[in-house]
């Protein structure tokens, strides 16, 4: 289950307006959209000045009102639309569909993966950075006092989920407790949720600041700490004792039916698992056929077996302190900026940092993230997980940057962002097969603009490939054929050069969160054949600057709907 049902679409039982029982067949769908869509919001926003309400009560008053807005929406008639308003249309559908189906499906039984949870999760709701006013200070502070009571709802709803044949599977809960002591300290002003309270801002005065601190200390060792205690003796004593043993997602209850649903939101397309299997192992022999060309150009006379163990013990590929691993980060994220305009007209105006992963997470986190950006005036972020530095090789960091920085999720995302003709649902809208996809496409694009000199670092991006091509593999292996854990850690540690650390961490991750690791590889392969279906047609006219700008101008799609767009695109470029 995705674990955003914590928090950005928590199910709140907020008021909404009844629904209208006229047709939506008009020339005004625009405002009854945007209409609509905050209707949709206020059932799964978090309020103002509090947490979600996690009550059973709410949660099945907010997946009444979902329903009720489904069916408002359907009434529309599609026929009488624009092609910007049907791409609205199924953009709407698609992301409240979600909501309902995590709801049907008993999301909220289980709301942690093997990364992270509701206790982590808190820390965005949180944002210290942004309190900076005495109002700020006031509402973070009624957050604060909330805590309590949302962690016990959702340890109510984990205790629930055990009781019904709903939880995490066992094996990929060791060590998870430490990302909940990882909240509990002797000082609560080390505490993460103190942040705000260290450095007075200037608009507030000093006397307010000392009050406002000493609230803060108060309610983070009489309230906070003690509920992180809690969930910790709760997660060590009763959840994972009790926590299932079979891995697959089929396992759960409705669980054949679960993962198909969780397929097909995920990549956007009409597969079944075997499909997705079969094609995964087709790229698989593909790849590692490439592999073994680059192997040679190194001069490296072993098995591959072997080459994949002297790059994982090898010191010339590892760092020694995390500044020397994002500063060369930082270097070639400048690097692949200068290259940009060789593949795109238009670029963002939003800037981007690199930072290391919040040390809270980072034990089992993956080895990088973009996080932030699509808010007006603020910068996104890439993620470099500075953890465990003798599992974080250089050879791979050139891939991990395209794809997570630019041209990869940064420039989409922000892109997307500032598409001030675009409604504000398609402007933060996210799909994994359309951003993912474009993340391994984007690894894929450095090879166009001069990266991968080195041949250890086109084989880091080829284990990057070679990684997403397993996931088709190793995914619908476990969760529908069958496949032990062992079993997929051996078939990705034998096939790709990541370390065995993060081979572990990525196979819990696939066990954890059914389905979301297939969007990578199949959103990669429907862009780059579409690049090919638009090359093949548009000849000496096709320009590759023009084609990247058409695949993102609408912000994310659903890849039916993208590649609609492309064939339109087409067929204007030819007449032209």
């Amino acid at each position: 289950m995705s674990i955003r049902i914590t928090i950005a679409a928590a199910l709140i039982a907020a008021s909404v307006a009844g629904c209208a029982n006229q047709s939506v067949s008009k020339p005004n769908f625009d405002q009854f959209a945007n209409d609509w869509w905050e209707r949709v919001s206020s059932v799964q926003e978090l309020p103002t000045d509090g947490l979600p309400d996690m009550s059973e009560q709410a949660l099945a008053q907010a997946q009444e009102k979902r329903l009720a807005l489904m069916a408002e929406l359907k009434k529309t008639d599609t026929n009488k639309l624009t092609e910007q308003q049907k791409i609205n249309f199924d953009i709407l559908q698609y992301r409240l569909q979600n909501d309902i189906d995590e709801y049907r499906f008993g999301a909220q039984y289980m709301p942690l993966t093997a990364e992270g949870g509701f206790h982590s999760d808190l820390l965005f709701a949180f944002s210290p950075d942004r309190v900076r006013k005495n109002a700020d200070f006031e509402s973070y502070l009624k957050r604060l006092a909330q805590v309590n009571r949302y962690m016990d709802q959702q340890m109510g709803w984990m205790q629930r989920g055990l009781a019904k044949g709903y939880s995490q599977p066992k094996a990929v809960l060791a060590g998870y407790e430490q990302s909940i002591a990882a909240f509990i300290k002797k000082d609560v002003t080390d505490s993460p949720f103190y942040r705000p309270f260290l450095t007075k801002p200037a608009d507030v005065s000093a006397a307010d600041f000392a009050n406002y601190q000493t609230q803060a200390r108060q309610l983070i060792e009489q309230q906070v700490q003690p509920a992180y205690q809690r969930y910790y003796d709760f997660f060590t004593k009763t959840y994972v004792p009790q926590a299932r043993d079979n891995i697959a997602a089929e396992a759960l209850p409705d669980g054949k039916a679960y993962y198909q649903n969780r397929l097909e939101y995920y990549t956007t397309l009409q597969m079944t698992p075997q499909q997705v299997h079969e094609l995964g192992l087709s790229e698989v022999k593909r790849i590692r056929a490439e592999m073994d060309q680059v192997i040679k150009q190194t001069g490296f006379k072993g098995s591959f077996a072997e080459f994949i163990q002297f790059l994982r013990t090898d010191k010339q590929f590892y760092v020694q302190t995390p500044e020397q691993l994002l500063k060369e980060a930082s270097y070639i994220s400048k690097k692949i900026d200068a290259k940009l305009p060789k593949l795109f007209n238009t670029l963002p105006r939003t800037p981007y940092g690199v930072e290391p992963v919040p040390a809270q997470i980072a034990p089992k986190y993956t080895t990088g993230r973009y996080a932030g950006g699509g808010r007006p005036g603020e910068a996104g972020y890439y993620w470099v997980n500075t953890y465990a530095l003798e599992r974080r090789p250089l050879y791979e960091l050139e891939a991990l940057t395209l794809h997570e920085a630019v041209p990869g999720h940064h420039l989409q995302i922000s892109l997307a962002a500032e598409q001030t003709s675009l409604p504000d649902y398609r402007r933060d809208f996210y799909t994994s097969a359309f951003g993912e996809g474009w993340g391994l496409y984007s690894e894929y694009l450095g090879l166009e603009v001069g990266f991968y000199q080195d041949p250890y670092s086109n084989f880091g991006r080829l284990t990057y490939e070679m990684w997403r091509a397993c996931r088709l593999v190793v995914d619908t292996g476990m969760h529908t054929m069958g496949w032990s854990r062992h079993q997929a850690i051996d078939f990705l540690a034998s096939n790709t050069a990541l370390s065995m650390h993060n081979v572990t961490t990525e196979v819990d991750r696939y066990i954890s969160w059914p389905a979301q690791a297939l969007a990578y590889k199949l959103g990669e392969l429907t862009i780059k054949r579409l690049r090919d279906k638009a090359s093949t047609a548009l000849g000496d006219k096709f320009d590759v600057r023009e084609f990247h700008d058409k695949l993102l101008e609408n912000g994310a799609l659903p890849l039916s709907v993208l590649e609609q767009q492309i064939d339109k695109y087409i067929e204007a470029k030819r007449k032209s």
